[in-house]
């Protein structure tokens, strides 16, 4: 049984210009290539994702942002929530806009969205939380992410935000997660 509750409900939840504002995280780790059946040593990047309580795909976790949390704050919730995983959110990836069919209500009629995604580093894997029963949860390469990825908005979101990121974060020398092995 997991301690932690996820949210519901819609009385919170923050619009602007008639799109639901949503906050989301794109989850990432470091693996050894070697233990990837890979001959050469180094690491490699491994992001997240989560299977869609609403049909095929996957998906990485994301959700609305609430009137009494810091956008950041959303971020973090919706990880645990839905990925149940914590870690360090790092930097800003992007805004990125979709249209949900899902989640159309009174303030955003159309079903506009404006999600802000983040990096996060993750260094807990919890053994229970919140949306374990109705979402898995996989570890891919970037590649492999590319081509399970549901929304065109979040492959943009991984490729355009993360990928872009990363390896400017690699190129200028900047250590994005110091080893504490």
């Amino acid at each position: 049984m997991c301690d932690l509750v996820a949210r519901t409900g819609r009385l919170q939840q923050r619009y602007e210009g008639g799109s639901r504002l949503v906050a989301g995280c794109i989850p990432f780790r470091y693996i050894n290539s070697n233990e990837d059946g890979h001959s050469e040593t180094g690491k490699v990047v491994q992001v997240l994702m989560i299977s869609s309580s609403s049909g095929p795909g996957l998906l990485f976790p994301k959700g609305g942002w609430e009137n009494d949390e810091t956008v950041r704050e959303a971020a973090v919730r919706e990880a645990v929530e839905e990925a149940g995983v914590r870690g360090i959110l790092m930097d800003f990836l992007g805004d990125y806009e979709f249209k949900s069919k899902t989640h159309q209500d009174e303030f955003s009629p159309e079903g506009l969205c404006k999600a802000a995604m983040y990096a996060l580093y993750v260094k807990e894997e919890l053994k229970t939380w919140p949306e374990q029963d109705t979402r898995t949860r996989t570890w891919l390469t970037i590649e492999e992410a590319v081509e399970s990825c549901r929304h065109a908005w979040m492959k943009e979101a991984l490729v355009q935000g993360f990928c872009k990121w990363h390896k400017e974060k690699i190129g200028k020398g900047d250590v994005v997660i110091a080893d504490e092995d």
